[in-house]
């Protein structure tokens, strides 16, 4: 009977076991069916997380959503979420650990950018539309009808007609051969002398459309903007390894007159039409290639890996290639330009042993070993290029530091009440002039005195010394280093410096951004960032100059009321006052601003050599927003720096 008693107990256990089986299935059931759906849509609220956009805030809402909508995976999970705050109310800058954490868990081996990319390809130009029948081209007072070809590289000129451009004799020479080939041979024939053409109506004809442009109404400006935006979200985005990432320049350039910088020699030449067989594809192979305009075909279709552009061509003027890349927001550009900066502080570190180093050098009995201390000297005090070798006739003669010849420098033993001073003079990048007059050390005086005897003008200086050579040299000091670390590294330690002697926490926002873009001047100079002045600056400052003018009787008129007022109105008037005179130091302030910048490029160092969390830093320590300093694309592009930088961070 014991047994008996045993077994059905046993026999009742397991029916309550497996009872509670089934309902605890019946349960998963649902919950696992329901989890599976959450932890979908959660997958993307926590690509935010993963997308270096890691925050406070961000992190105690999803804690907050976790709980409610995960309870189980809240409870374990529960324990890292409060540990992740408790990191950061403890001033552990999560952040800054996170980040490269992400980028380093991407990273492939042996130079592997991604093992899958898909993508729609470029978008071409619009084809040419003649010019209606009533806007007429004329040679010698004569009316002429131009062929396709010509009319539309005809329509080039026309456009940048009131530009100073078309006025220098190298810009309307290599215009007028490159046009005559363009032309069919009767048109060759007649037209001989560009002085003799007339443009004036085709660039009235668009002048005309530039202005109906602006007269748009809303719903035709919105129409407009609706198709830009279709067009950006099939074209403007790829698939690189599951990620959706943004393609920067998915449209190619329209053909046009090649204008350069400064005194370039290839200026008015003819930018060609860009066409599907000009184009070289970058993708996987495993992805749905791009296809290409009906009846055309891509010049080809390669499967790199080791690259990061989608697409490539090569231009007629100078031969480069040119590339459609990513966004500068996507996390490979945003890991690159985060690296750059990290190798230029590391510099920091060394920068005092290797001046140590190349100052020895001066003195070395050898000469290469000279030459490149003085080279080296010339790249750390002054920011120069390291400069590269090019083929004669092949470009615009430019030079850089290693490349200078002799008839770049003068010697002066005494100039302007200083000693030693090298006068330079030379065309650097975009053939942008660099001048400037620099008192040097005695010893490097004496150097140069000993690399320039006995030679010609058009001899080298540093006849034993390449940029090969002298990078070389810098990856034995230092691994990674190259020249151009120099250059971001004293762009950034300049920018430093600068807004701590310029800037004051009393002082109110516009004089703070006045002395930001003083300091970024300071920059733009040391590293040749020239410009010419914009073609509407003299108006734009006249009328700058009207506001001002009209401010200053406000505030004159505002101070005789206040005179005048009782008693009663006293303190509104006072405000009043304070308030015109705020907003005319404003006004004041851009105008100070404007006339120091106008041949002077900011967004080149801003972009390039500035590491952004000085300006990020700069911004949280003494209130200034983020917006007055980088516009909607720069705070895309340096998103890594402004999670990653606090107030208290130092380059």
């Amino acid at each position: 009977d014991s047994h008996k008693h045993k077994d059905k107990y046993k026999d009742k256990e397991h029916k309550h076991k497996d009872h509670k089986k089934d309902k605890e299935r019946e349960k998963s059931k649902y919950s696992n069916r329901y989890d599976v759906a959450v932890i979908h849509s959660y997958g993307r609220y926590i690509g935010a997380l993963y997308n270096c956009r890691l925050t406070p805030r961000l992190l105690i809402y999803s804690g907050i959503w976790c709980r409610s909508q995960m309870p189980l995976f809240w409870h374990f999970a529960q324990p890292f979420w409060l540990l992740v705050l408790g990191c950061w109310f403890t001033s552990f800058h999560l952040c800054a650990f996170f980040i490269p954490f992400r980028w380093e868990e991407e990273r492939y081996t042996d130079g592997v950018k991604w093992k899958f990319l898909e993508h729609k390809g470029p978008v071409f130009a619009p084809p040419y539309e003649p010019l209606p029948s009533n806007v007429k081209f004329y040679y010698d007072g004569k009316h002429m009808k131009l062929s396709p070809g010509a009319e539309e590289v005809a329509t080039f000129f026309a456009k940048m007609l009131d530009h100073e451009y078309t006025t220098k004799d190298v810009f309307r020479k290599n215009f007028f051969k490159d046009w005559r080939k363009e032309m069919t041979s009767e048109e060759k024939s007649k037209l001989t002398d560009l002085n003799k053409c007339d443009f004036s109506e085709m660039s009235e004809y668009f002048k005309a459309q530039s202005e109906a442009r602006k007269a748009m109404t809303k719903e035709e400006k919105l129409k407009i903007k609706a198709e830009n935006e279709r067009i950006l979200q099939e074209y403007g985005f790829c698939v690189m390894d599951n990620h959706k990432e943004r393609i920067a320049n998915f449209r190619i350039e329209p053909p046009g007159l090649f204008r350069g910088r400064g005194d370039h020699p290839k200026m008015g030449m003819l930018k060609r039409r860009i066409r599907p067989e000009d184009i070289i594809i970058n993708c996987s192979k495993d992805s749905n290639h791009p296809k290409p305009p009906p009846g055309t075909k891509w010049k080809e279709v390669r499967h790199d890996n080791k690259v990061t552009w989608l697409v490539s061509w090569t231009e007629n003027i100078q031969g480069s290639i040119k590339y459609i890349m990513l966004n500068p927001s996507s996390r490979i550009k945003g890991e690159k330009d985060w690296q750059k900066y990290e190798m230029a502080r590391r510099l920091k570190k060394c920068v005092d042993r290797i001046r140590a180093q190349y100052r020895e050098d001066w003195k070395s009995k050898e000469m290469r070993i000279r030459q490149r201390a003085v080279a080296l000297y010339f790249i750390d005090k002054l920011a120069l290029r390291a400069g590269n070798e090019k083929e004669e006739g092949e470009t615009a003669d430019t030079v850089g530091c290693c490349s200078l010849r002799v008839e770049h420098l003068t010697l002066h033993q005494e100039m302007d009440g200083q000693e030693y001073v090298v006068e330079f003079d030379f065309l650097g990048k975009d053939s942008i002039r660099y001048y400037n007059k620099v008192p040097v050390e005695k010893r490097v005086f004496k150097n140069l005195q000993l690399f320039m005897e006995d030679k010609e003008p058009e001899d080298d200086l540093f006849d034993r010394l390449n940029t090969s050579i002298l990078n070389k040299h810098l990856q034995e000091l230092m691994d990674g280093l190259t020249a151009k670390v120099f250059r971001t590294y004293n762009a950034s330690i300049t920018l430093q410096q600068q807004l701590n002697e310029l800037t004051t926490s009393e002082d109110n926002v516009p004089a703070k951004i006045l002395s930001y873009n003083r300091a970024n001047r300071a920059v733009a100079v040391l590293c040749n960032h020239q410009r010419a002045p914009p073609k509407t600056f003299e108006k734009s400052m006249q009328n700058l100059q009207t506001k001002i003018d009209a401010k200053k009787e406000q505030l004159a008129d505002a101070k005789r009321e206040l005179k005048m007022s009782k008693y009663l109105a006293v303190e509104s008037k006072k405000k009043a006052v304070q308030r015109i005179e705020e907003q005319l130091m404003k006004l004041e302030v851009q105008a100070t601003d404007r006339e120091e910048n106008k041949q002077i490029a900011l967004g080149t160092s801003k972009l390039n050599y500035l590491d952004p969390r000085i300006s990020v830093a700069w911004c949280k320590k003494l209130g200034v927003p983020i917006e007055k300093i980088y516009n909607k694309t720069q705070r895309e592009k340096f998103a890594w720096a402004i999670d990653m930088a606090e107030k208290d961070y130092e380059f």
